[in-house]
């Protein structure tokens, strides 16, 4: 993709991104702050259905590739968005998360596994997309986590592991999370990702590194997603062991630590996370580590990571606090 049309999709997308602007605030989408919330201003809600516009464009731009994975990414974003308007039942989503994670198995040839590893990878695909959806909770994380995993998949798409994709999609999707970021990576965001967006950037986050590790046979790719992992694992791990509903909302993440009790600005712990997963990302390029080495490292790193969530945060908080949602 040249410049030139690089150019034109970026103000493209700038102009869809205003006028969904417009209809949200004419149908009042927006988003409410309450208990859970990281913010204290009435914002619009869905900013991230950029991400499967954007992807729609590029479908219809270059030629319809990748049909199975554009359907199941609109399948899944328009329930999304749906939900962001109007709570819609668990048994919907369930159904239209599981058709849509189906065609992006058939688009990637992961149902050609065998069937153990095809019901594997179908609990860690919907546990990556859950873990990026629970982890859009401040301004701008969501986006420049994002932009840094494209931007590293860019870099292994043209110089590592080869046309894994087509590198026009990369940059469509990284073009996309720009326009976001424009709106969302601010102290007081113009609009919010929603779950049209965290569940969209996560199912097109998820096709790419599936079809990166499908190509290379590499499964330590996985760990371009290392931090929100941590962080997400942790999280649970610290709950259960308070005995709470690990489904019921919460403030538990380490990142809302970060933003809501050392009130850190937003678009700071959003670039502190962006900084440190690029630097696993670095890491794991350069050292191109074993699978034993790379669960060591796992081990250190999220041993560390542990270290420090007692460290700030306290042996009290983690393990015996009450929390927000409780009092």
């Amino acid at each position: 993709m040249t410049i030139f049309i690089s150019t034109i999709f970026l103000l493209l997308f700038f102009l869809i991104e205003l006028l969904y602007f417009k209809i949200a605030s004419h149908y009042n989408i927006i988003d409410k702050p309450n208990f859970r919330s990281s913010h204290s201003n009435i914002t619009i809600r869905g900013g991230g259905i950029i991400f499967a516009i954007g992807m729609l464009i590029y479908f219809v731009a270059f030629g319809f590739s990748y049909p199975y994975f554009i359907l199941g990414l609109l399948i899944i974003s328009a329930v999304s968005f749906v939900d962001d308007i109007k709570p819609v039942s668990n048994k919907l989503r369930i159904i239209c998360h599981f058709f849509a994670v189906l065609l992006l198995f058939f688009q990637t040839g992961m149902l050609d596994l065998p069937i153990y590893l095809v019901a594997l990878s179908f609990v860690i695909v919907i546990g990556i997309i859950n873990a990026i959806n629970f982890m859009d909770g401040i301004n701008g994380l969501t986006g420049i986590y994002a932009f840094v995993t494209l931007i590293t998949l860019y870099y292994l798409n043209n110089y590592i592991d080869t046309d894994f994709v087509a590198n026009d999609l990369i940059i469509v999707a990284i073009l996309s999370v720009i326009v976001f970021l424009f709106f969302n990576l601010r102290i007081k965001a113009k609009s919010f990702a929603g779950d049209v967006g965290s569940v969209g950037i996560a199912f097109i986050l998820v096709f790419l590194i599936g079809s990166l590790i499908i190509m290379s046979q590499n499964l330590n790719y996985l760990l371009l997603l290392l931090l929100y992992g941590l962080d997400s694992i942790t999280t649970i791990v610290f709950r259960l062991m308070r005995k709470e509903n690990i489904f019921s909302a919460h403030r538990s993440h380490f990142y809302q630590f970060l933003a809501n009790e050392k009130n850190i600005p937003h678009p700071l712990v959003a670039i502190g996370y962006a900084i440190v997963q690029l630097l696993f990302n670095g890491a794991l390029i350069i050292v191109k580590p074993s699978y034993s080495l790379a669960i060591i490292y796992v081990i250190l790193v999220g041993t560390l990571f542990i270290m420090l969530r007692f460290l700030l945060e306290g042996k009290k908080r983690l393990l015996e606090a009450v929390l927000p949602d409780k009092m």
